[in-house]
């Protein structure tokens, strides 16, 4: 089951007005919005966080709040994506887009509604790995700033996911963030040669 966190009104707002503007529809990443015909509604808000380097071993890593994503859904389905940024004078819309991260967000969605316990939907990025998680945080509201995954939160990779990391599998953060922080870690460093 999912308990979403509210979207920060000015987000949505932007979201909106971005809708309402020809300009910000029609850019060439976005065909599916220009050739809709019908009412357009941004849906499904997700607080999107970063994951950062590599932490001391044993510690997870922390993440950053780096803006808030809405599902653009056009009928039944989602078409498409709008992604929200925070400035020095608050949330504002950042850019539409399309791709397989919108139907496969939808897809690990629909998946978590049918689990047993009750989450807190967010996304995680990895850039490094050009990867995005759902994260299934189990804790209390934070409206969508908690920093570390807990060890009962659950990450669901979305596809395309990395080679050797299943996509749309239900991780424990035990047994996903191990292998994360060991493809973010930096490489040893080469020694320097040995004395004879």
């Amino acid at each position: 089951m999912l308990r979403p966190s509210p979207a920060p009104a000015p987000a949505l707002r932007s979201v909106l007005a971005a809708l309402g503007s020809p300009t910000a529809v029609r850019e060439p990443r976005t065909p599916a919005l220009r050739d809709a015909q019908g009412p357009l509604s941004p849906e499904r808000p997700l607080p999107v966080h970063v994951l950062g380097a590599a932490g001391a071993p044993g510690r997870p890593p922390r993440t950053r709040l780096a803006g808030w994503r809405f599902l653009i859904r056009h009928g039944d389905r989602a078409i498409a994506a709008a992604d929200t940024m925070l400035t020095p004078d608050g949330w504002t819309f950042s850019h539409f887009f399309e791709g397989p991260y919108v139907t496969a967000t939808e897809q690990a969605l629909l998946q978590a509604e049918a689990l047993p316990v009750t989450y807190r939907p967010r996304l995680l990025s990895v850039p490094q790995l050009y990867m995005l998680t759902l994260w299934l945080h189990a804790g209390p509201e934070t409206h969508g700033t908690a920093t570390t995954p807990a060890a009962a939160d659950l990450m669901v990779p979305l596809a395309p996911a990395p080679p050797g990391i299943a996509a749309h599998h239900a991780y424990q953060v035990a047994d996903l963030l191990p292998v994360l922080n060991t493809r973010l870690a930096p490489p040893p460093l080469r020694g320097s040669p040995t004395p004879a």
